[in-house]
């Protein structure tokens, strides 16, 4: 058998080979230079194309931005969907020690920032129907997926989630988002297990600001918090994925059972994080079929 380790660099490298796929338009939905939306036009579909809402992975760490899952959106536009590529505010680098902050000097990017990720993607989701009527013609908002990977995958559910927030949290809706439905592919999904695991070498807990806001803001961003959200929702999982284990899609699984809630999970043999995401392979395919599952 492939060494976990090896296995996973292979994949990585396989899925980060394809060149970035520049959109057929892009818009601002705010004034911050992350605060935009790549849009992909469905190929050969004139009206009334599904829209898939995408966000992407990378631990909501700087140095990942959506170029890396551009061939993916490419891939889906391929397949007759309009693609809403979602771009977010990341977390930037920790402050170097001696700078009066006590921060670790290690310089590396911390995962998100406490609000501004999540203000970001309510705001793009708010946005996007009618960013989108521009954008791309063709598209149908009223059939609208919600999907995305890794630490995007957790942004998916955390956003088809508003509407069972806190009351007093800032981006409570008072209705569910009009979605056709959520496809979370190796999503960070459950912030207990993932601190548990120290999954991204502790992006959950640098996400909600550190240990001392780790328990106040579990419940305004964990999305096995916000259940059951009456949302049709799949979730799909390489059963050899070491970057985010299965346990953590598996814990969110369970606590959407307990909450009367029945979550669908696809869990692929022989396969890691990352092929989900690249079109070179089978489990890329599996994605988008999830995808059109909820959109048609």
């Amino acid at each position: 058998m492939t060494d976990p380790a090896e296995r996973d660099a292979a994949e990585e490298a396989s899925a980060f080979s394809h060149p970035p796929v520049a959109p057929d338009a892009t818009a601002a939905y705010g004034d911050h230079p992350d605060q935009v939306i790549d849009f992909y036009a469905p190929r050969g579909v004139r009206a009334g194309a599904p829209l898939v809402a995408l966000l992407h992975g990378g631990a909501w760490r700087a140095p990942y931005d959506r170029a890396h899952i551009t061939p993916f959106a490419d891939f889906l536009a391929r397949r007759g969907f309009a693609v809403a590529t979602i771009e977010y505010r990341r977390g930037s680098l920790l402050p170097r020690q001696g700078d009066g902050t006590g921060a670790p000097a290690t310089g590396e990017p911390v995962a998100g920032r406490w609000p501004d990720t999540f203000d970001d993607v309510a705001a793009a989701l708010d946005a996007l129907p009618l960013l989108v009527r521009d954008a791309v013609p063709g598209a149908d908002p009223r059939r609208t997926v919600l999907t995305g990977h890794s630490a995007g995958g957790h942004l998916a559910l955390w956003a088809a989630a508003r509407h069972v927030l806190p009351d007093d949290s800032p981006w409570h809706t008072p209705a569910p988002a009009p979605l056709r439905g959520v496809v979370a592919l190796a999503p960070i999904a459950d912030f207990t297990t993932a601190v548990a695991l120290s999954v991204c070498s502790g992006a959950v807990t640098q996400l909600l600001g550190g240990e001392a806001h780790l328990l106040s803001r579990l419940p305004h961003a964990d999305p096995s918090a916000l259940l059951p959200t009456g949302i049709a929702t799949a979730v799909v999982q390489g059963h050899e994925d070491i970057v985010v284990p299965r346990s953590v899609a598996e814990a969110y699984v369970a606590a959407a059972a307990q909450a009367g809630e029945t979550v669908g999970l696809t869990l692929l043999n022989e396969v890691g994080h990352f092929p989900l995401i690249d079109p070179s392979t089978d489990a890329c395919a599996v994605a988008a079929e999830e995808i059109a599952q909820l959109a048609y």
